[in-house]
């Protein structure tokens, strides 16, 4: 008997340790006032930001890219367990109308210690290795950004 066997769906896993307290880190994720500073790519411009931030709430912003195009995020909330994890679907709509297929972002927050927290980014789902990469891309300069806000006083 042949088994066909499916390979695993492309995923990326990114791991920050940064120099801020744990709910101080959550919050920037789930407070629209902070998010709206800091979550969008390196070079890209956040243009707005909304947040429901609950199970089954819809979050939604638009950036800018360098080249001058519009760019929307969006997705649902799937968990939200504060300040230690949160769980959200996201979808890419480009300025020609492409959506991307719907994908999953899990983010783990563990206190260090000394003031210390731990960020993972889990994203999942990705339909091509492609696709996983261009992500890689994205979620690296927005982290970076993220590090930078959130670690400022």
């Amino acid at each position: 008997m042949n088994v066909m066997v499916k390979p695993a769906a492309p995923e990326l896993i990114l791991t920050r340790d940064l120099r801020a307290p744990r709910e101080r880190v959550f919050a920037a994720w789930t407070d629209v006032r902070l998010a709206s500073s800091w979550w969008a790519p390196r070079d890209f411009t956040p243009l707005s930001c909304e947040m429901d931030v609950r199970p089954g709430g819809v979050w939604r912003r638009r950036m800018r890219a360098p080249d001058g195009a519009l760019i929307l995020k969006h997705g649902v909330y799937r968990e939200v367990v504060a300040p230690e994890r949160l769980v959200f679907t996201y979808i890419t709509e480009n300025a020609a109308g492409i959506v991307d297929p719907e994908t999953l972002v899990s983010l783990s927050f563990v206190d260090l210690g000394d003031g210390r927290t731990r960020l993972t980014l889990w994203h999942t789902r990705f339909e091509t290795e492609s696709s996983r990469d261009d992500h890689r891309g994205g979620w690296t300069g927005c982290l970076e950004r993220f590090a930078r806000f959130v670690e400022t006083d």
